[in-house]
């Protein structure tokens, strides 16, 4: 940044500066005393020397310039990813002796956990310890790799007498990996789907819970706070008591006799809440096309030419006023991509 008269942000041109620029346009070069009046042009690379005489600046096309600031850009948020991860190694032994500094006197009420590899191996622990019961919340599908490597586990604990319930989305109910991975398992276990539900949560014993620290999961909270525990667990039950029983999975049920399918519904009200296509499909843990494929069903079934009319006409319909069927629609959905920590 420039100081005293022409002080503005590093990234930005002022008036002068535009000006100067156009006129190096036009008349192919400025002197370089001009420049004194917009340093800007300098610190961004937009005027340079003439290399045929150091009194004169050329202009430098923007298209030229442009790649190379991002890159710079670019370079040091990869330079501050690296210090983070850097971080994160060297602080996770330090935790590691805080926890079990910790331990000695008493439990932690909340501890962090950093990394797909502790998260699992602390959710391992405190399932081989358990004696009760596994409450889940799983939004979205879990690859069958996944499913696969928690069977065992899963099985272990049933077999000791545990219960376990599982909440999913409604579009679990067509993952054939997770209606596999639930029918290979004996012992009481119950799984339910809603359209929509909270972010990832392992519970156990009602005495110790998981749930994620951020946006992409690497970070987690191990909860043992008691009044935290109950609030958690009352989520949970009123959660479940909204579900549907995903077994048997029910067949595919006709739409409603105006022609709009319980999903449909369901969508509807989002849309008219203002939520866009991408946040409806996060919502209900539904593929972006899908979601198009009923909003354009539901514009056609109602006769809507433009999006502002469908949500006039939803609303002039007294759909979201009837009662919705209990039973999901059958939405087909593609697998997940990749894979993520339990």
């Amino acid at each position: 940044m420039t100081t005293g008269a022409h002080a503005h942000g590093a990234e930005e041109l002022c008036a002068a500066g535009t000006a100067l620029y156009s006129r190096a346009l036009r008349e192919g070069r400025v002197k370089d005393e001009d420049a004194t009046l917009a340093p800007c042009l300098l610190d961004l690379g937009l005027l340079r020397a003439d290399p045929d005489d150091g009194q004169w600046l050329c202009p430098v096309s923007p298209a030229l310039v442009l790649p190379g600031l991002l890159s710079r850009i670019e370079n040091e948020i990869a330079l501050q990813r690296r210090r983070e991860s850097k971080l994160a190694d060297t602080f996770g032994p330090l935790m590691d002796l805080d926890a079990q500094r910790a331990a000695v006197h008493s439990t932690p009420m909340i501890s962090v956990l950093m990394g797909f590899q502790r998260i699992n191996n602390a959710i391992t622990d405190a399932m081989a310890t358990s004696s009760q019961e596994l409450l889940t919340v799983q939004p979205g599908q879990r690859p069958a790799t996944l499913l696969a490597s928690v069977l065992s586990q899963e099985q272990e604990l049933l077999s000791r007498g545990c219960r376990m319930r599982t909440l999913y989305q409604h579009t679990a109910r067509h993952s054939t990996a997770a209606v596999a991975h639930y029918e290979q398992l004996r012992g009481d276990v119950q799984v339910r789907t809603l359209d929509e539900v909270t972010e990832r949560l392992v519970l156990l014993d009602r005495t110790v819970a998981f749930i994620p620290a951020n946006t992409d999961r690497t970070v987690a909270l191990e909860i043992r706070h008691p009044a935290l525990i109950s609030y958690l667990v009352t989520t949970f039950e009123r959660l479940w008591r909204l579900a549907t029983p995903m077994f048997p999975v029910a067949a595919h049920r006709p739409p409603a006799k105006d022609g709009v399918t319980s999903r449909q519904r369901t969508i509807a009200a989002l849309l008219i809440e203002g939520h866009t296509d991408a946040v409806i499909a996060k919502r209900l843990g539904m593929n972006i096309r899908t979601v198009r494929v009923h909003i354009a069903k539901l514009a056609s079934t109602l006769g809507s030419e433009s999006r502002a009319q469908l949500g006039y006409l939803i609303g002039q319909s007294g759909m979201l006023e009837r009662e919705l069927e209990r039973e999901p629609e059958q939405d087909q959905e593609p697998a997940p991509e990749h894979g993520e920590s339990r």
